[in-house]
């Protein structure tokens, strides 16, 4: 009787181990199917180049049938005459195939144009496609080139729950700056390198977004996984997508196309570190792109921070390696992520404290932050800071967040804003005799 009973049990439980595979199956293959591309162009977006008073890029995604992308572009018009006067420029094509890397994954093809020779200060309309399948018209503005006020948005970690929470940050993000000169993603825009479902969440979180803001990006450890999918961690790679759907400048080290590079507005130099590989060839790069800076500020970007934020982390090579070229150099601003919290601090110059409150506040090198716009989460450790003679004077845990700066001649003024658009930190920089003057 038992061993029938067992039996039952046994053919049970198949019946039910049976059904929910096969229920995986069909939800393995519904998502699939969302995030592949059609005829029709998707994931429309804009790079800053190295110099975006007169040229921008352009990427996007179709089936991997199509061989053929254009760009079509005209100075933007209050009525529809504009389409009288485009011009029509041909898309360098990449097949991408991610079906070894991705067990969701399936080929692509993805198209690239850099249009040079655009006139500066001036709102341009665009659509993509080919003879058959065009998107809708898009409009982004170049910038001046002249040293005229300027602003950008930033924002760390989207990498989980990003269609979900994510969303509502980068949207609220663009409801606060929407004439903004740029979008910093401070790196692991997805969780798992090469899925494509996840690229397709982010894509689809920004929305239009992506296809009038220029991207400044940079690669997180999650941007890195093996080849293979059935081993992740073996030989992890830059995801397969990145360089395809990207069309940032290639002016840095050749060993790290489309990862690290350097970006020059009239009065701001943004330089893009990849924080995940070859830590001192990029030092001495950053030491030449440094040297020859002429830009009233400089920002840095990069995924692992100079100072941790959370619990056992420290990432002791770009200290050593970059932040002494940060001090030297003075450069004003290190945008982070990582660690997934808000830290905002700095190295002051000859601290003098009354009654525990910093009064001297010139800053030596960059303030540095940390920011997460996912959902993920980390708790706040404050040791790693004093030890290394920086002063952490901001921190933030369980906090969606995007960040909002402004330059403006000698004056910088930095906001970070909730998910529900509530400002959770400021502070000023005021820039004499080549030096920062902090205020918060």
């Amino acid at each position: 009787m038992l061993k029938k009973l067992l039996i039952g049990s046994f053919s049970l439980l198949s019946v039910h181990f049976n059904f929910a595979q096969e229920t995986q199956k069909q939800l393995d293959h519904i998502i699939k199917e969302w995030a592949a591309p059609n005829e029709f162009p998707d994931h429309v977006i804009l790079s800053a180049t190295a110099d975006p008073s007169h040229s921008i890029g352009v990427n996007w995604r179709t089936h991997a049938s199509n061989t053929v992308g254009y760009i079509e572009i005209a100075v933007a018009g209050p009525g529809p005459d504009f389409r009288d006067d485009i011009e029509t420029y041909q898309a360098m094509r990449t097949n991408v195939n991610s079906t070894l890397a991705s067990r969701g994954g399936f080929e692509s093809s993805f198209f690239e144009v850099q249009l040079d020779e655009l006139k500066p200060n001036t709102l341009y309309a665009y659509r993509v496609g080919n003879d058959y399948f065009k998107s809708e018209w898009h409009q982004f503005s170049t910038s001046s080139d002249k040293s005229t006020p300027l602003s950008f948005l930033y924002v760390g970690d989207a990498q989980n729950y990003i269609l979900e929470l994510w969303s509502r940050v980068i949207r609220n993000a663009y409801k606060r700056a929407p004439d903004a000169d740029f979008f910093i993603h401070a790196g692991d825009l997805i969780n798992s390198a090469h899925d494509e479902s996840e690229w397709n969440e982010w894509f689809a979180a920004g929305g239009f977004i992506h296809s009038e803001i220029p991207a400044i990006a940079v690669p997180g450890n999650h941007e890195y996984l093996g080849l293979n999918s059935d081993k992740p961690k073996y030989n992890r790679k830059l995801s397969v997508q990145w360089n395809a759907q990207f069309g940032f400048p290639k002016n840095g080290p050749p060993e790290l196309h489309k990862t690290c590079y350097y970006v020059d507005y009239p009065n701001l130099r943004v330089i893009a570190l990849n924080s995940n590989r070859k830590i001192e060839l990029q030092a001495q790069w950053l030491k030449k792109v440094l040297k020859k800076n002429d830009k009233k500020w400089t920002v840095v970007t990069f995924h692992h921070p100079i100072f941790s934020a959370s619990k056992d982390r420290n990432n002791i090579q770009q200290r050593k390696h970059w932040k002494p070229l940060f001090d030297k150099y003075n450069v004003d601003l290190a945008l982070q992520g990582h660690d997934h919290s808000y830290a905002r601090g700095a190295v002051f110059e000859k601290p003098v404290f009354l009654e525990k409150e910093l009064q001297n506040k010139t800053v030596v090198g960059p303030v540095y932050v940390i920011s997460v716009s996912g959902g993920k989460m980390y708790s706040v450790s404050e040791s790693a800071w004093d030890k290394f003679g920086a002063k952490l004077e901001k921190i933030g845990e369980r906090k969606q967040l995007f960040q909002h700066i402004s330059i403006d001649g000698d004056h910088l003024i930095y906001q970070s804003f909730t998910a529900t658009g509530e400002q959770f930190d400021r502070f000023e920089l005021l820039k004499k005799n080549g030096k920062n003057l902090y205020i918060d």
